[in-house]
């Protein structure tokens, strides 16, 4: 495991390790971690490690988002701006070449403010997308309203501070984990339960959480999707399901191919796994985002308009 390092945005101490066996020319690698109760940057940590099993050579750079692991964990209704803003801090003053973001899950709009922040300059190089929400629910137009009077009546208050206890419990996490994210039950192992034990052990943890689940993510994302230029991996789990009514039946091929008619430069891979890939199906997720990877580097991806092939 890496040395934990730290940096500043917006007053805040936030969190990140690298992991950079080599030198080299290419884009690294900014890992996006997903919330929930427990998570953070150590969602990756297989991830990293069979990054270099396998023989890859770019640098890694694994924050925690504010509000988990070992970044600051104010008390705020956190949004993906929040969120974009911290990573554009961390493109800019500390890892000043330019990166590859690889997310993980419905943190995909973090990625879209960070590439909307970002727009005119090269820093980011491409994307790869991890189980992104599907298609009917991150294009859903929402009210904030409902959104801001979760987190008010519910979410920061006694009643939310006693939820989280409660969804802390090895019990709740292994059930959740089973019925909503990994394809296996056998794969629900000793280190996910622990790890994401360890990352709830701190109460100021729940903000980050009640945030997201309270749906300050949400929004129709449509317009801001079809205008991503960067080259795009899609890679979605064979089970892929989802939690919520909008797009809960949707089958892999079907997400898959709602983002491949919207992006103008993205391609797409299904592998085994559901939902966490990146932890589930380690050895293969590394392989699909190494391979893509390579062709960036030999420039066989490029911007959307740059290429005579592309209709």
């Amino acid at each position: 495991m890496s040395q934990t390092r730290f940096y500043e945005w917006n007053g805040y101490r936030c969190a990140y390790e690298v992991h950079s066996p080599q030198a080299t020319a290419q884009p690294a690698l900014l890992l996006v971690h997903p919330i929930g109760v427990g998570l953070s940057r150590r969602f990756w940590d297989r991830f990293c490690q069979e990054w270099s099993v396998q023989g890859y050579l770019q640098a890694i750079y694994n924050p925690d988002l504010l509000g988990c692991g070992e970044s600051a964990m104010p008390r705020a209704a956190y949004t993906p701006d929040d969120w974009a803003a911290q990573l554009q801090r961390l493109i800019e003053q500390v890892i000043q070449r330019p990166v590859v973001l690889v997310v993980q899950g419905a943190l995909f709009p973090i990625a879209i403010r960070l590439v909307q922040r970002l727009q005119g300059q090269d820093w980011v190089q491409g994307l790869v997308l991890s189980g992104p929400p599907g298609w009917q629910l991150i294009s859903q137009e929402t009210s904030p309203l409902p959104q801001k009077l979760l987190w008010n009546l519910l979410f920061d208050s006694p009643l939310g501070r006693a939820f989280y206890r409660y969804a802390r419990r090895e019990a709740f996490i292994e059930s959740f984990s089973r019925r909503q994210l990994f394809a296996e039950a056998a794969d629900v192992d000793r280190e996910w339960l622990d790890t994401l034990q360890q990352g709830a052990a701190d109460p100021a943890s729940r903000y980050a959480v009640f945030a997201f689940l309270a749906g300050f993510w949400r929004k129709n994302y449509t317009q801001a999707i079809e205008q991503i230029q960067q080259p795009t991996l899609v890679v979605y789990g064979e089970a892929a399901s989802g939690i919520d009514r909008v797009s809960r039946g949707t089958l892999a091929p079907q997400r898959l191919e709602a983002y491949l008619q919207h992006m103008p430069n993205a391609e797409g891979e299904i592998i085994v796994g559901r939902n966490v890939m990146p932890y589930e199906s380690t050895a293969e997720f590394v392989q699909v985002t190494g391979r893509w990877l390579a062709r960036l580097s030999q420039g066989e991806l490029q911007t959307a308009g740059q290429s005579d092939n592309k209709p």
